[in-house]
């Protein structure tokens, strides 16, 4: 039997390359390889797996000539250099590290606001010229100082532990943070508004997404305290660099920790030649015990999948054995869109989450379709979570999860439904899979509807009564927004409905706006699955 080879293409320990030919892989280490675009597209093709770092893309132009390539492997969380929808339309599995720089990089971020808040770099480079300005170097204690953590999970939770240890009091923004995980950490629960009125030092620790770009702009500055401290070690666009240059320049901000900027490599930001700002290269991660743990799971990953068919830390696949996949793909689809669709509706942090396997979905591989269902809910927070890791971060969060298993008991052979209860309300969908493959919401809040899913589309709760739909074609129609279809369900005559639009992009947050300022309509939501 021909063993399966892989490439290395970044630097990778000397452990890590050991451990592929130990467990039976062929492997070629060329760590320089990646920055030679034309000579990786030449030699792409001749092999099963791909190991990398950041500095090799996987582009789609790669992926197209990869003809063998079964797997990605990124030594790291970040998987922002490979091109995944273009990796999944070819089959090709992309795994990260999600845990192994946790402690480094929560580590960093404490010695930023250290820095930050003795001016340490500053005093640093003065001395060195000779200078002696005691005076101008004056810091502040973080003793008793209040940290505001935005993003509670594995690194956030390691540096409020840290933070707690130097004696600060801790408070924590996070939509899955629930109270009694926030009682083990030891930190007060709050909204991002109170975290961003009270807190003297604020540091973020959560994925860039559509939600959490700029959650640190010119109005939420303006909520702070004068003289407070921001340090950023997660991910560049979470701040707005300019917002935050003014402020530092105004004296609202009295300093900041960057270690990573919207533009990488950041050669240039208003940030520079602001005197109280702490900047580092995207050092995070960067520790021996980091880079090392980081290279030998990838190498213990991707070899498990080649020799054994294993799959674990996968962005873009579930762990799923190959016999039953067939069975069980349209129904983890299914349980993917059922948790996103309630991730994108969640207004408050969820505490519990029950999982209902009715019929013949009771007997598939239920550990995969709530990893999946996880995985869809907390995708709209956490951007780079997947089957795998979602368990692990919805533990961490404290939130409770249960599945219900039982025989057949409506008309559907079977469906999944997903009940989430939160601080301020309860939501339930469920939802099965018809005879053409596609998943299908059957309920919502409690009423009966058939609606297929669609990529963009918009969800409305109203009360029954006369004008809904014009209401809604003509706010559209007027913004420039074409509705391809729409469904429409309700418990009662004149009771509580609901409604599911199609829309061919997504609709602009004023347009919505608008159909929220409608009495009759109680809550427009845009909607986007990936289907």
């Amino acid at each position: 039997m021909t063993k399966p080879r892989v490439l290395v293409s970044d630097k990778l320990s000397p452990t890590a390359v050991q451990i592929f030919r130990d467990r039976g892989v062929d492997v070629d280490f060329h760590p320089d390889l990646g920055k030679d675009k034309d000579r990786l597209l030449e030699v792409i093709g001749q092999y099963d797996g791909l190991a990398i770092r950041s500095a090799t893309k996987v582009t789609e132009k790669l992926i197209a000539a990869a003809d063998n390539l079964k797997v990605v492997g990124r030594a790291g969380i970040g998987v922002d250099n490979v091109d995944i929808p273009a990796a999944s339309r070819r089959g090709i599995i992309v795994m990260n590290t999600p845990f192994g720089n946790s402690i480094t990089t929560a580590e960093h971020a404490i010695s930023m606001m250290l820095a930050v808040a003795r001016q340490i770099p500053a005093a640093d480079i003065s001395t060195r010229a000779g200078k002696w300005e005691k005076s101008k170097f004056m810091g502040v204690e973080i003793t008793g100082k209040t940290l505001g953590v935005i993003g509670c999970g594995n690194i956030g939770s390691v540096v409020a532990q840290r933070a707690i240890g130097l004696k600060m009091n801790v408070i924590a923004f996070d939509p899955f943070l629930s109270e009694e995980r926030a009682m083990d950490l030891g930190v007060e629960k709050v909204e991002l508004d109170e975290l961003l009125e009270r807190a003297d030092f604020i540091t973020l620790h959560t994925p860039l997404t559509d939600k959490t770009r700029n959650v640190i702009d010119a109005a939420a500055i303006g909520k702070m305290k004068d003289g407070v401290r921001i340090i950023n070690c997660a991910r560049g666009g979470l701040v707005d660099e300019a917002a935050l240059a003014e402020a530092l320049k105004a004296g609202k901000v009295a300093g900041a920790g960057i270690d990573v900027f919207e533009i990488e490599p950041a050669t240039e930001s208003p940030l520079f030649e602001i005197p109280n700002v702490v900047c580092t290269p995207h050092l995070g991660a960067s520790t021996t015990e980091a880079q090392e743990n980081v290279a030998l799971q990838v190498a213990e990953q991707m070899s498990d999948y080649l020799v054994k068919g294993a799959v674990t830390n996968a962005i873009n696949m579930p762990s799923i054995s190959a016999e039953e996949a067939p069975i069980l793909k349209p129904f983890v689809k299914l349980a993917e869109v059922l948790g996103a669709f309630v991730g994108q509706v969640a207004e408050s942090a969820i505490l519990e989450v029950e999982i209902l396997y009715d019929g013949l979905t009771a007997e598939l591989n239920t550990k995969a379709l709530t990893s999946a269902t996880l995985a869809g809910l907390i995708r709209p927070q956490v951007a780079d979570v997947n089957m795998v890791s979602a368990p692990v971060m919805v533990k961490e969060r404290g939130v409770i999860v249960s599945e219900v298993k039982r025989d057949k008991s409506g008309v559907f052979d079977g469906y999944i439904k997903l009940t989430v209860k939160s601080a301020n309300q309860t939501r339930s969908v469920a939802g099965t899979v018809f005879a053409d493959g596609k998943p299908r919401f059957i309920q919502i809040k409690g009423i009966n509807l058939d609606a297929e899913i669609g990529r963009n589309m918009v969800y409305t709760t109203n009360n029954d009564a006369p004008g809904i739909i014009g209401i809604l074609g003509t706010t559209f129609g007027d913004n420039g927004v074409n509705i391809a279809n729409f469904q429409l369900g309700r418990n009662r005559p004149g009771g509580d409905a609901i409604a599911l639009l199609y829309v061919d992009d997504p609709v602009p947050e004023h347009v919505l706006d608008k159909v929220r300022g409608f009495p009759e309509i109680l809550s427009a939501k845009p909607l986007v699955f990936d289907v």
